[in-house]
């Protein structure tokens, strides 16, 4: 059975799809990562919600913004899979699905992420380019990147 790509906007998720996805950004973020911060910043009404769904179960997703809203280019954020998933490098087809999302429904392809340090190359295998220099996020270290 593959992974179900979906992408819905805020108003269209069920409730049951936003528990989920939230109790999946809660347990890589917040739980994995050992990290406090406000996981709902408000911009989730503000975006695109790409879900990856096997076997029932919301296992991956990221948040799509048109430009505008975390930067001046569109932007991908929140970008998760479920931790006994990553061996099946569903990581790669989610920013693949992610980038074709921004292409697909704002018509732009410039994109800017705020990514994590320890993943600078994981980006660069999709054609992002680091930008800025490490700044710390809730004291994890990230970089600007874009992909042109």
């Amino acid at each position: 059975m593959a992974i179900q790509w979906n992408i819905k906007p805020f108003d269209a998720l069920s409730v049951h799809e936003l528990y989920d996805l939230l109790q999946l950004r809660s347990e890589i973020f917040v739980v994995e990562q050992n990290c406090v911060y406000l996981d709902l910043d408000g911009k989730d009404k503000l975006a695109l919600h790409l879900t990856g769904e096997f076997e029932g179960k919301i296992v991956a997703h990221a948040r799509l913004f048109k430009p505008g809203i975390s930067f001046d280019n569109a932007s991908i954020g929140r970008v998760t899979v479920a931790a006994n998933y990553r061996d099946r490098k569903w990581g790669h087809d989610l920013m693949r699905e992610s980038i074709a999302g921004i292409q697909n429904h704002f018509g732009v392809s410039a994109i800017t992420i705020g990514a994590q340090l320890y993943l600078k190359k994981f980006y660069e295998s999709h054609g992002f380019v680091q930008t800025s220099e490490m700044y710390l996020e809730d004291d994890i270290p990230h970089i600007e990147m874009i992909k042109e």
